[in-house]
């Protein structure tokens, strides 16, 4: 038993320095973008820890939604190659990639839109109305709340379909919520053909749906009309307290195993020292505590939902689209009472009460 106590307290206190070691990196890489702006850039990047652009986020286009801090798009070269370096540092190399495919897409749609309305499928209005929503790959907006040079600060990446949320607080980070989604869900023209930005959320989703026996589908299907966007979104609750679908006890050993696959992705996206943290979290609730519920079709290019939810954190997926063809994915990582660091910051104030 002592034996079990000291390996646990070990690996406590190396897991407790792997966290302060990437929030240390974490700040470093921030500090080391902001030397390469000029002094205009930096006034407009920084805002402070109350401003309500901090915790308030959107998935819209920057034509409907105008954003707070320094456009992407505005950094020189050097600027550009040190943030890419801030990005690697908190997410994983799938969640950075998704990161910029994500914001190819913009690109990628503008064009596809440009296209039909040559061959006269979008009239002249609708084309000037889409032109003024402003898709496009530099159209996303970094915006630093306080400063790395604090124990307490924060960082926005956010525009159409991306908001990429950091609060740092001495030595834990928190990234939550973690907003992404892709228009197209799969590009179906030009030279991208193909490209699916967020393929393992809409596959893993399928797979473990249609692993379900009929009686366990059946209680995973809730019978409702596929939502038009994921229920926690901006300008709704943001958390769900019930729990609906089937339990992950329910399942077998290999619809488990998927269950768990499609989690991983979620928190796969981040840089492997949180994703780790995360992961301990759910290996210690376990499945009892996990439910999955599915709404709308069982084939792709149909509506469909699902949310993987407990009482540790939330994941929304939904896909929609016009008419019968779905293929507009949003989708969402959310860990309950840490959406912009609200626990990691309560637990500094309380240690820190000057």
């Amino acid at each position: 038993m002592k034996n079990l106590i000291l390996i646990l307290f070990f690996s406590f206190s190396i897991a407790m320095s792997c966290y302060a070691q990437d929030a240390a990196l974490v700040k470093t890489k921030v500090s080391k973008f902001l030397t390469t702006l000029s002094e205009d850039q930096a006034k407009q990047v920084l805002i402070s820890m109350e401003d309500s652009a901090r915790t308030n986020w959107t998935n819209l286009p920057l034509g409907l939604a105008p954003r707070a801090g320094l456009r992407y798009g505005d950094l020189s070269e050097n600027s550009k190659i040190a943030f890419h370096k801030v990005l690697s540092s908190i997410l994983s190399s799938q969640g950075y990639l998704k990161t910029f495919a994500i914001m190819q897409v913009d690109d990628i749609l503008h064009e596809l839109f440009e296209i039909q309305f040559q061959q006269g499928k979008v009239n002249e209005r609708s084309m000037e109305f889409i032109r003024k929503l402003n898709w496009d790959y530099g159209n996303y907006y970094l915006a630093i709340a306080g400063h790395p040079d604090e124990d307490v600060w924060g960082l926005k990446f956010e525009g159409h379909h991306l908001s990429l949320n950091i609060t740092a607080a001495g030595d834990l980070i928190s990234m939550t919520p973690l907003f992404m989604g892709s228009d197209p869900a799969l590009v179906e023209a030009t030279q991208y053909a193909g490209l699916r930005p967020l393929s393992k959320e809409e596959d893993y989703g399928f797979w473990l749906i249609n692993a379900l026996d009929e009686t366990q589908k059946a209680k995973a299907t809730l019978s409702e009309k596929v939502p038009g966007d994921i229920i926690t979104s901006p300008d709704r609750p943001q958390w769900l307290e019930e729990f609906r679908g089937i339990k992950g006890s329910e399942l077998n050993d290999g619809q488990q195993k998927i269950l768990h696959y499609l989690i991983e992705e979620y928190i796969g996206n981040l840089d492997h020292q949180k994703a780790e943290e995360y992961l301990s979290k759910l290996h210690k609730s376990g499945m009892e505590s996990i439910y999955f519920a599915w709404i709308g079709s069982y084939e792709p290019m149909k509506a469909h939902y699902y949310i993987i939810h407990s009482p540790d954190f939330l994941i929304e997926y939904d896909n929609v689209g016009f008419l019968d063809n779905a293929n507009h994915i949003h989708s969402i990582w959310r860990e309950k009472g840490n959406d912009f660091g609200d626990d990691i910051l309560k637990k500094h104030r309380l240690e820190h009460k000057h």
